[in-house]
């Protein structure tokens, strides 16, 4: 039976064997140290000339980086021994290699964004993204764990789908038979018919913009978690939203030391990520903007910073605000051009609706988007021919507020840049496994 690196300190004097590969070697005399990773971590094992046979000993000295192994040794603990936890290394009884790899490309050295894009698929290997990508499954599951211990049910919704729900600028067209559909922006309009059954659900999986951004923040397919609940408002939304991010936030801590540790995370930044988060609206968003532009000495800086109102927040915008705060920030109450048709306008005041972003700290920008929706008909009917948008296409929607229609909320959240504000990292590609941007399809 093998073991699990993430497990030796529960087999310290025991003799164990690994499944892994090579991450790294080095010689000293009667001694050979290899760095094995299993996908749970890297444990360092020792090769003593003293202990294995000689052939053992010169096969240990020739091995190549992402060899795949199989070793067996003595746990010893020890605080000095490097790897991922830490503490403890193999002193090596047997070793036998499966394949001894071929030169690897990525050498322990710099690289270029684009060169190791290109190997994506040997990138991953490498303990900061095997670290991200760690921290990301983590986050997916902590997701579902919310969700489903507070009563929501996962539902599917379409990835191909007739009409747009968020702008009919950034979909990707397919052909579908003799018609055509579209890759689904989002799943939330079929979630709203799921409500009326359900109560309380959520649907989860790949989503997809066809935005020509570059931007460090923006992937053209990601996935997004979207909660739809029945029988709330925005006030009752901004409640689920901050306890639902501080649980995600704080089982990574408790689950991912070791990984935050790789990526040289700073705990004291998250520790403390827990509700009430600070609240501001879009009108005092704005004049915050207008006085840090004012402020600023760089003539550079404060361009980036105009802004009036009935703007929506470009990425400078959003990490000026950010940088308010040391937790994530509600902004709330956006113009109600700006945003999607089917958001409730606040009473009084129809130009403005009752939308929220929550920005994540740090600089981070937007990791969730979410609004009371439209629960009159009427309105909702109007809404769509503002925007010009086909009404045949949303008869259905329209209909799910003719049959007891209720006030409703949802939002949706993004888990690459969720990943990336959690880890500390500068742009959402490494927090996806295989990237899509707009000039990236490969591998």
């Amino acid at each position: 039976m093998t073991t699990r690196i993430n497990e030796l300190s529960k087999h310290v004097g025991e003799t164990v064997t690994l499944q892994g590969w090579l991450y790294a070697h080095t010689g000293k005399g009667k001694l050979v140290f290899l760095q094995v990773r299993d996908g749970s971590g890297i444990a360092q094992c020792v090769v003593f000339k003293g202990t294995v046979d000689e052939l053992t000993f010169e096969t240990a000295q020739r091995l190549t980086q992402e060899s795949s192994l199989i070793v067996s040794g003595v746990v010893k603990a020890d605080q000095r021994a490097p790897g991922v936890p830490g503490g403890y290394e193999i002193s090596v009884i047997t070793l036998q290699v499966i394949q001894k790899a071929e030169d690897y490309p990525i050498a322990p050295k710099e690289h270029g964004v684009e060169f190791l894009i290109d190997n994506r698929h040997l990138w991953i290997r490498s303990s900061r993204q095997w670290a991200i990508l760690r921290v990301r499954a983590t986050v997916m599951r902590a997701i579902r764990a919310w969700l489903d211990q507070h009563g929501y049910i996962e539902m599917s919704t379409p990835v191909l789908t007739p009409s747009a729900a968020e702008g009919t600028t950034n979909l990707f067209e397919v052909g579908y038979f003799d018609d055509k559909a579209y890759l689904a922006q989002t799943g939330q309009l079929y979630n709203e018919a799921n409500i009326f059954a359900f109560s309380n659900v959520y649907c989860f999986g790949p989503t997809f913009r066809a935005e020509k951004s570059k931007t460090r923040r923006h992937l053209t397919e990601f996935w997004m978690v979207e909660p739809e609940v029945a029988f709330c408002d925005l006030d009752q939304l901004l409640e689920i939203e901050e306890q639902f991010v501080s649980y995600i936030v704080q089982t990574v801590i408790k689950e991912n030391q070791a990984e935050l540790k790789v990526l040289g995370r700073d705990l004291d930044k998250l520790t403390h990520i827990l509700p009430p988060f600070p609240r501001i609206t879009y009108d005092d968003a704005v004049a915050k903007l207008k006085q840090l532009q004012a402020e600023t000495q760089d003539p550079e800086h404060k361009q980036l910073l105009e802004i009036t109102w009935g703007m929506d927040f470009g990425a400078p915008h959003e990490t000026a605000l950010t940088q308010l705060y040391d937790k994530p920030v509600f902004v709330t109450g956006f113009p109600s051009a700006i945003k999607a048709f089917y958001m409730e306008p606040y009473p009084g005041r129809a130009e403005v609706c009752k939308s929220a972003d929550l920005l994540a700290p740090e600089g981070c920008g937007e990791i969730i988007g979410g609004s009371e929706r439209i629960s009159d008909p009427d309105l909702l009917l109007k809404r769509i021919h503002e925007q010009e948008l086909p009404e045949a296409a949303y008869k259905w929607y329209i209909e799910l507020r003719k049959y007891g229609s209720v006030p409703h909320s949802g939002f949706g959240m993004g888990v690459e840049r969720t990943v990336a504000w959690i880890c500390g990292i500068e742009h959402v590609r490494e927090a996806s496994p295989f990237p899509r941007m707009l000039n990236r399809l490969y591998p």
